[in-house]
């Protein structure tokens, strides 16, 4: 067999390759696991693109090759919705362009712009395609802890000046996964002014744009002024419309910037099956009278999560976008072990802080993505392992 290349042998272990198999073995032998792991909720796609999906699939003409070009009207029904949305213009067939997801976008991008000595800034912790494209494209990392003195945020300032010369990539992905943070509209304006002296590509990470909560509503980047100059933003339909398995997204920029994307994706795939983009169409047609409702079961779970995480010992902000608690561990207890142990021991699936970066450390993340009483169920395990591990008490 011959040897790894470098940049395959710089990769992480992927967070969670590893949890599907150890659950299976442990509901196979009998536990009852509450999986509050993986941003995959337990609930249905809008009725419009089932539907839509349900007759798509019997039209021969969209079993075919989708090639980069895709289905048009999902292209254009994008750029509706991003005016709707946002108040921003873009031209669907010059400045969208249809993914396999946002995460294949986001990791394929690097490609275009990495080699080696060029600088990718990835938050820590984070998503973790941006350092997985960035180390494939043998580009270098550059890791920012996210912590609680910045709120979160990436502060440029903090960054060293021979690093940002070097940097041909920021990652930022606000609200955030896993922190659930927000990036007030001065900051992003800060961003913007930034990259577009330091001519670095903003890579703009919008999955959650419409998980918030309590009258909050995420901007899109292309609101700040100087944007289009260097920015490219991200959106998926996972996390929106409970679509998580179909794999669709959309990246949109000004036509330069598109079409780097498009064309490495060219040599990578031929499309996604235009029978989920027709899906899509009805998904994004149904915005309006879909979302509100969705956002406020997952606001019922937030609230539920919330309540019981403090109750059962735990440290928490209520978040205002997302579908994560971000919590705080006890000076001491190391999050892979309180995650591992809380599997194994009470079969509660989370997710380690260090399993987004070593900058996540102290903090483990769930996801509100099961009913109010599995989520209570959940925290009352994990309080009795807290008070194992820390001494402390939980109710």
């Amino acid at each position: 067999m011959p040897p790894f290349a470098a940049r395959f042998a710089t990769l992480p272990e992927y967070p969670l390759a590893k949890i599907p198999q150890k659950k299976r073995e442990l509901i196979e032998r009998g536990v009852d696991v509450i999986d509050l792991g993986a941003g995959d909720a337990d609930l249905a796609p809008p009725p419009a693109a089932l539907e839509r999906m349900s007759r798509a699939i019997h039209e021969p003409a969209l079993s075919r090759y989708g090639f980069g070009m895709g289905l048009v009207a999902y292209r254009e029904a994008v750029s509706a919705w991003m005016q709707t949305r946002f108040g921003v213009q873009f031209n669907p067939m010059t400045e969208i362009v249809p993914l396999l997801g946002s995460k294949e976008g986001i990791s394929h991008l690097a490609l275009a712009y990495m080699e080696p000595g060029a600088v990718g800034i990835i938050p820590e912790p984070g998503y973790n395609s941006y350092q997985g494209g960035t180390l494939l494209a043998s580009g270098e990392p550059y890791r920012y802890a996210l912590r609680p003195r910045t709120d979160f945020l990436v502060d440029l300032d903090e960054i060293p000046d021979d690093v940002l010369r070097r940097t041909r990539i920021l990652y930022l992905n606000y609200p955030n996964n896993p922190t659930a943070a927000i990036a007030p509209r001065d900051y992003l304006e800060r961003v913007v002014r930034v990259c577009r002296e330091r001519d670095i590509l903003l890579v703009y990470d919008n999955a959650y744009s419409e998980l918030a909560f309590d009258g909050y509503v995420p901007p899109s980047i292309f609101e700040i002024d100087g944007a289009r100059d260097v920015a490219i933003e991200f959106h998926s339909l996972s996390k929106t419309y409970n679509m998580t398995g179909w794999r669709c997204g959309w990246a949109v920029a000004r036509p330069e910037i598109a079409g780097t994307l498009a064309k490495v994706k060219s040599f990578v795939d031929t499309g996604q099956f235009m029978a989920v983009q027709a899906a899509g169409v009805a998904a994004l047609e149904s915005w309006a009278s879909f979302v509100p409702g969705n956002v406020a079961v997952f606001k019922e779970r937030r609230d539920a999560a919330v309540t019981a995480f403090r109750a059962a010992g735990f440290e928490c902000d209520v978040p205002c976008a997302t579908m994560y608690l971000w919590i705080k561990l006890p000076d001491g207890v190391l999050s892979a072990e309180f995650a591992d142990r809380l599997l194994d021991e009470q079969g509660v699936v989370v997710m380690a802080g260090s399993a987004f970066g070593q900058g996540g450390e102290g903090f483990f993340r769930i996801s509100f993505i099961t009913t109010p009483a599995r989520i209570a169920e959940a925290a009352a395990r994990a309080g009795r392992l807290l008070g194992e591990m820390a001494g402390v008490g939980a109710a």
